[in-house]
């Protein structure tokens, strides 16, 4: 388990903010360096910036070929356990909306197959 927490800040042009922390509340003495990976391939560009409590500020530049159709995930490593300890999903195209579409239209069908399992359920213990 990871001695690290990365708690996200927000997204704002392109780049995403986040504070990394100790699990257990200490001060981070040194800069902290975690591997920030798409499709396997550093990104480049990260920054960390002392912050409050110990915590530092991490800066993640969203890369151009991370916007793309379909799910494009960056994640953030701790470099000693490899643990994901934060991930960045970006999402778009057209040939997206089909999958979720398709997504949620099954997820309808579950519901309802529950739904009817739940009823007769009800009926048969009454």
């Amino acid at each position: 388990m990871s001695d690290f927490v990365v708690t996200k800040r927000r997204m704002i042009q392109a780049r995403w903010e986040a504070v990394v922390s100790r699990v257990d509340g200490e001060v981070i003495a040194e800069t902290p360096k975690f591997p920030v990976l798409l499709d396997g391939k550093q990104v480049l560009g990260v920054t960390y910036k002392s912050g409050d409590d110990g915590a530092w500020e991490m800066s993640v530049p969203v890369p151009a070929e991370a916007v793309a159709d379909g799910i494009r995930t960056i994640v953030i490593l701790d470099g000693e356990t490899q643990e994901c300890l934060a991930s960045i999903s970006l999402l778009s195209g057209e040939a997206l909306d089909e999958d979720l579409r398709a997504e949620v239209d099954l997820m309808r069908q579950e519901l309802d197959m529950l739904k009817r399992a739940f009823r007769r359920h009800c009926v048969e213990t009454n």
